[in-house]
């Protein structure tokens, strides 16, 4: 009789234990884990749970195979939770890591998985980029050299490995001033182009649309100017003509009515409209750049730097960021120096 009543109570603290762990095991799940994934792409992985609870991922450490960020993206609907986390392929399969979960009610863990790497045939323009958006936010187009142009992009993609992107048959290429949050990742990536060229073009492979998409970029030098508000060139105001028109128009203007009104209004308003005019042609500030010193292509950190000021110079100051100094070194060729390689006197 005492062994009926022992193996009953095996058998129910058995069904009790499992049904423990398989609610626990449905407390937590992959919503989504890709089929396949292409060599340097990047890609999500999203666990989704059933709890209000705020729970601790930790990927297997033994594993080299790790996440861009230790936190994922959480998004809640309704009374799910989405933990998104990021990783980037490699050139052999991805296996993700075993996952273990610390929640206040349970402690379990996702198995790991492996995703197998698929061939990619790029076309000739492919620039090395996966992404499932890449978009071009604005260009510059600047004289480098006597033979080259310089140009600049100002990238922002989804899910994209902006870091890998590189040109075939250029002069010099680089990535500079990446800032990822999550899927989204923006750039600035600058080209040396010979100066005959009159096209940019280079292709991304869209990992939603699984095709290559060309980009189209035209070069062109119109003084040295930007083609958005970015102030990476603030030289010339692509308004300044019609400002100017304006201004002695209405300086001739008021000045005409205060003759023929004698009224002083217009005196006021036609003395405000010439001063303004003036200031059009109030010379730019110079500063005095330190021979050796390194002009760098933009105002940051990582900045490569384009060529370096061969004598003592008094240049053209057209604008500042931070510690950097927009000056035109030689006629068409603009570039950042920074206040430390200014002259001290």
């Amino acid at each position: 009789m005492r062994l009926f009543h022992s193996f009953w109570l095996n058998i129910v603290l058995s069904l009790f234990i499992f049904s423990v762990v398989l609610h626990a095991q449905n407390d937590y799940s992959y919503s989504y884990l890709p089929k396949t994934v292409y060599s340097n792409q990047l890609f999500p992985v999203t666990v989704v749970g059933k709890t209000d609870d705020t729970p601790q991922f930790i990927f297997d450490s033994t594993s080299q195979y790790r996440p861009l960020f230790n936190d994922p993206l959480i998004v809640k609907n309704g009374n799910e939770s989405f933990y998104t986390f990021y990783f980037k392929a490699e050139e052999t399969n991805v296996l993700i890591p075993q996952l273990f979960i610390h929640s206040s009610n349970n402690e379990f863990s996702l198995a790991a998985h492996k995703i197998p790497i698929s061939k990619l045939k790029p076309d000739r323009f492919f620039s090395g980029v996966l992404a499932t958006k890449l978009k071009i936010q604005g260009y510059q187009v600047s004289n480098y050299d006597t033979k080259n142009h310089i140009v600049t992009l100002m990238l922002e993609a989804l899910e994209a490995n902006l870091e890998d992107m590189h040109l075939n048959h250029v002069y010099e290429y680089g990535i500079e001033n990446i800032k990822r949050e999550y899927a989204k990742v923006k750039a600035e990536f600058y080209v040396v182009l010979p100066r005959e060229q009159k096209e940019l073009k280079f292709s991304y492979f869209n990992t939603i649309s699984k095709h290559f998409e060309t980009l189209n970029i035209p070069v062109k030098v119109v003084n040295a100017s930007v083609t958005t508000q970015s102030d990476l060139n603030p030289k010339v105001d692509a308004f300044k003509r019609l400002k100017l028109y304006a201004l002695v128009f209405f300086s001739l203007f008021f000045l005409i009515m205060f003759i023929w009104k004698r009224d002083f209004f217009y005196l006021v308003l036609g003395t405000v409209s010439i001063i303004t005019l003036l200031t059009f042609y109030i010379p730019h500030k110079k500063i005095c750049v330190k021979q050796g010193s390194p002009l760098y292509i933009l105002p940051t950190e990582t900045s490569t730097i384009g060529t370096r000021i061969d004598k003592q110079l008094n240049m053209m100051l057209l604008s500042t960021r931070g510690e950097y100094n927009k000056v035109e070194y030689k006629k068409g060729i603009i570039g950042w120096i920074k206040n430390e390689d200014l002259c001290k006197n």
